[in-house]
């Protein structure tokens, strides 16, 4: 199964971004393997939709969970409906232990 985190940097010690839709990458993580990729967010910079927009890259992603700082409702709804679990309220120390 693979978790998306969002991202302020692009390794495993970055800090979590606390925007869903505006997270500068999402790290998509195998916990299992403990293998990742970053991925920049290519909503990051949107004029508007940004979390539909970051949705939709999340599920094409094929993650099944978003561990996030904040999740707007749209993006919420969204991914949802793309069977991906939303773990809100997320800190970097929360990340981290998620992981290990």
């Amino acid at each position: 199964m693979k978790i998306c985190i969002t991202s302020q940097g692009q390794t495993m010690n970055a800090t979590v971004d606390p925007r869903f839709g505006r997270a500068a990458f999402f790290i998509i993580v195998d916990p299992e393997t403990k293998e990742f990729q970053a991925v920049e967010n290519k909503a990051l910079n949107a004029s508007g939709g940004a979390g539909i927009a970051a949705a939709k890259q999340v599920i094409d992603l094929k993650a099944k969970a978003v561990l996030t700082g904040n999740c707007g409702p749209k993006a919420f709804q969204m991914l949802q409906a793309g069977n991906v679990q939303v773990f809100s309220g997320i800190d970097l120390c929360i990340a981290q232990k998620a992981l290990s």
